[in-house]
């Protein structure tokens, strides 16, 4: 059994449930789901190597201190 084999099928239902979504929201899903949560790096890992999971673009925009965020926005593939 995989470490993360718990954290990538509830990635696959969210974006099931919502389409696309960035990398910052899904992974406030997680850290609200699991008690155990994630970490950025990990959950990064698993969605650029899981087959499932597409990249589709990114977010670009300004947080409150004036910072430029660019976040990915990722999707389920389409088989």
């Amino acid at each position: 059994m995989s470490k993360t084999r718990r954290l990538r099928s509830e990635i696959s239902e969210y974006l099931d449930d919502v389409g696309e979504a960035n990398t910052t929201a899904i992974l406030d899903h997680i850290n609200k789901r699991f008690r155990w949560g994630a970490t950025m790096n990990q959950l990064g890992n698993v969605l650029a190597r899981d087959s499932r999971f597409t990249k589709v673009g990114f977010d670009e925009g300004t947080d409150v201190g004036g910072f430029r965020m660019r976040v990915c926005v990722w999707s389920k593939v389409s088989a």
